[in-house]
């Protein structure tokens, strides 16, 4: 693995040149995968009050099993972000994964058996969480967990450098309401729960519920149905918008 300074300088390098790119999360993934012996990185930016919805993977597979995560509201993820603990799964067809019986089957299916996953924080700034992924079964541990932690740091470290003064930037610190009960929220998302709200006269936990009931029983994401909601191809009540 690199050095843990010359690591930081090169991810925050990722973030600097293009720090308003919406794809910025995923160059970053693409550096942790590269210092790390895992096969996949995705990042979800949250803080405790307030939440962007900016999220990054290193591909596609990545990604969606963290957009399921926040679909099916159960995962090492959540589990990160509630407790603030890494969550460590060395073989998810083992006890561990039966904690998340929805989500497992979708980790087996995208060709991984290991996830873990990592809160990023600087003492009590919470930014988020790194879940990392691995095609073998195998725990993470010693020099691996060892160089795994510097990693963690150097991340939470670099989304800092790379925001401060920037209230454009993959993370803001500044407290607001606009959050769900675990923090994992998505732009897109808070759009189409809106819509849902105006459509339906319901709460707004009602209307996240519904959308995410909605994907689930489809077999999608909750951001595959909030596009669909708000480009206006999808109504919850079950009509198609032409």
């Amino acid at each position: 693995m690199s050095d843990p300074g010359r690591l930081r300088l090169e991810l925050r390098a990722l973030l600097a040149d293009r720090s308003r790119d919406a794809l910025v999360l995923d160059r970053l993934c693409v550096g942790v995968v590269s210092a790390l012996p895992v096969d996949g990185a995705a990042i979800s930016v949250t803080t405790d009050a307030a939440v962007r919805g900016w999220c990054g993977a290193n591909g596609p597979a990545t990604a969606r099993l963290d957009d399921f995560q926040f679909t099916l509201g159960e995962g090492p993820g959540w589990d990160a972000v509630r407790y603030g603990h890494p969550v460590l799964v060395g073989d998810v067809t083992g006890p561990a994964g039966r904690r998340w019986p929805m989500f497992t089957p979708a980790v087996l299916a995208a060709g991984f058996r290991a996830i873990f996953a990592f809160p990023l924080r600087i003492g009590a700034i919470r930014l988020g969480v790194l879940d990392l992924v691995c095609a073998r079964a195998g725990a993470l541990d010693g020099d691996g967990l060892a160089d795994t932690l510097i990693v963690v740091d150097v991340v939470a470290l670099a989304l800092i450098d790379a925001t401060a003064g920037d209230s454009y930037g993959p993370v803001d610190l500044l407290s607001g309401p606009d959050s769900d009960a675990a923090g994992m929220y998505r732009a897109e998302i808070h759009q189409a729960t809106g819509m849902v709200i105006a459509q339906l006269g319901v709460s707004a936990q009602e209307a996240l519920a519904r959308l995410r009931a909605h994907a689930y029983a489809a077999g999608r994401t909750a951001d595959e149905v909030a596009r669909d909601i708000v480009a206006r191809r999808l109504r919850l009540d079950g009509d198609l918008l032409q």
